[in-house]
């Protein structure tokens, strides 16, 4: 079982990844940009986060959802995405990304979609 990593999509509040960073340091957080995927489409965030087996962190709901869902209707990988609100308050969005990374692994996640809150 592999611990739980994550992908935080360009769009994605930087005080969340502060937050993830400052509350979990020993949770691997990466962000499009460190990933050298700054610009790139959905799809193309979607494939590296497969190949990498990294769950994506987005606020693009309505975006981020159809490209996923195309992934799994084609058969592709999916290493799981988490879609935050924008109105969700931070805080809580930090508190519930770090308990999802304490209690899951990449292998419960593959094909997985959550919108926060729950």
């Amino acid at each position: 079982m592999s611990h739980l990593r994550y992908l935080l999509d360009e769009n994605c509040n930087a005080r969340i990844l502060r937050g993830l960073r400052r509350r979990a340091p020993q949770l691997n957080v990466l962000t499009v940009s460190e990933a050298g995927l700054r610009g790139d489409p959905d799809a193309a965030i979607l494939e590296f986060a497969a190949t990498e087996q990294r769950v994506v962190v987005s606020h693009h709901v309505r975006t981020m959802t159809v490209h996923a869902k195309a992934r799994l209707l084609a058969t592709k990988p999916m290493s799981g995405l988490s879609l935050v609100f924008q109105d969700y308050p931070v805080g809580q969005a930090i508190d519930d990304l770090v308990l999802i990374a304490e209690v899951s692994t990449v292998e419960e996640w593959q094909g997985k979609m959550i919108f926060l809150p729950v």
